[in-house]
């Protein structure tokens, strides 16, 4: 049939947006600005204007390791379903092809195992859309998740330190060039896995 590719092409869309949510929400790294272990303490004043590293709080922050953890395993589930799916498929129409190419069905019987397999590579396209909708989802709630826990703290931390504005640096943007005293990242990555660490005890 002539829509084989298009199962493989449907399995490897889903291939490319799962590898690029892991690489986006694991390997998102600042292209800019301060490395970790490069920190110095935290001498900003009330009412400076000091940032965060952003890239930094998310590959160290626990509760996006652990959040990433989860929907890494999901993604990965989802992934596995798809590809077995499609290759199932794909089979299916291989097989379909070749009863037709050495004339091991009649034409009626060709014609009704067609319009089978039509309706099965539809059903799958559906379903290929449906899981990479999902996915999408996943990622969105995960980072809307680390977002109202990341505000939720800075409002409480900002509360005592009274800075000025609190910037959020993300790849060195806006941020690309500061006194690395305005820079509280490491206060702030500490104090939400402080936090995080007593939710998860509160929660046992």
């Amino acid at each position: 049939m002539k829509n084989t590719s298009l199962v493989l092409s449907i399995v490897s869309l889903i291939a490319v947006v799962v590898f690029g949510i892991l690489f986006l929400t694991k390997d998102g790294k600042s292209a800019a600005g301060p490395q970790a272990g490069d920190q110095t303490e935290v001498s900003a004043s009330k009412g400076d204007i000091v940032y965060i590293d952003l890239d930094r709080i998310l590959m160290e922050y626990d509760m996006a390791n652990d959040l990433r953890s989860v929907v890494e395993t999901k993604v990965q589930n989802i992934q596995a379903e798809v590809t077995r799916r499609g290759k199932k498929l794909e089979n299916d129409v291989k097989a379909f092809q070749e009863k037709i190419d050495k004339g091991l069905m009649t034409r009626s019987v060709a014609e009704v195992q067609g319009q089978k397999l039509q309706q099965q590579e539809a059903e799958f396209n559906n379903y290929a859309a449906q899981k990479q909708a999902e996915i999408q989802e996943e990622q969105v709630v995960m980072m809307n998740q680390l977002g109202d826990a990341i505000k939720t703290f800075l409002d409480k931390y900002n509360a005592e330190k009274k800075y000025a504005m609190i910037i959020t640096n993300n790849g060195g943007a806006p941020v690309i060039t500061a006194d690395e005293a305005l820079n509280i990242t490491e206060d702030v990555l500490a104090g939400l896995n402080d936090a995080y660490i007593k939710t998860k005890n509160e929660k046992k």
